[in-house]
């Protein structure tokens, strides 16, 4: 199992990025949450992984923190939820934002997410409900982490990447305010998209 991997990032491609470690490149995908707190291409990273293994391929998939990859790892064990969903969820929504719909039991967030439907959100909400706590103790993102300013483009790349069209994202971020944070600015036209 690969759990971590330390390497120069020398792609990024929404959701995929491929880092070179020690001449070895690993192809990952990874939420929009961690794709957008990357460094530079060639610079030297860091993310913890999850490998999924299906019959048709061996996935692997990287993550910023502890607490994204252990929400992840419990989403995919709800039935319906796969990776790809898993990671909508991520891209779309923070841990500790999550753990705070799943306690509350608010599903009206949760639908809001792009391939979650009022069923697929109670199914989680009523699976996830016990496993709260053993979430929220590991939910803490790390502290003194820069935010991303966003530009309308990182936005409209990480919409498409969730399965809105190009038009569809680039409606989405007008009039979004100047230096948004990405996450910010992903739920602002996350929120006008739903409206729409």
């Amino acid at each position: 199992m690969i759990g971590r991997l330390k390497g120069t990032l020398l792609e990024k491609n929404a959701p995929w990025i491929l880092i070179d470690v020690q001449g070895v490149g690993y192809e990952l995908q990874v939420p929009m949450s961690t794709l957008f707190n990357l460094p530079e291409i060639n610079a030297v990273c860091t993310l913890l992984t999850h490998l999924v293994v299906r019959e048709d391929a061996h996935t692997l998939y990287g993550f910023q923190n502890a607490a994204e990859k252990n929400l992840f790892k419990t989403l995919i064990k709800v039935s319906g939820i796969g990776p790809r969903t898993a990671l909508a969820i991520l891209s779309s929504i923070s841990t500790q934002e999550f753990l705070l719909a799943v306690q509350s039991q608010e599903t009206g967030r949760l639908v809001k997410i792009p391939g979650i439907g009022k069923k697929t959100a109670e199914r989680l909400l009523l699976e996830l409900k016990g496993q709260i706590v053993a979430l929220g103790g590991t939910a803490n993102i790390a502290e003194g982490m820069p935010i991303p300013v966003a530009s309308q483009s990182d936005i409209v790349q990480a919409l498409c990447a969730l399965g809105y069209s190009d038009k569809e994202a680039t409606l989405a971020c007008k009039g979004l305010p100047e230096g948004t944070s990405v996450t910010d600015g992903l739920k602002l036209a996350l929120r006008n998209l739903s409206k729409g």
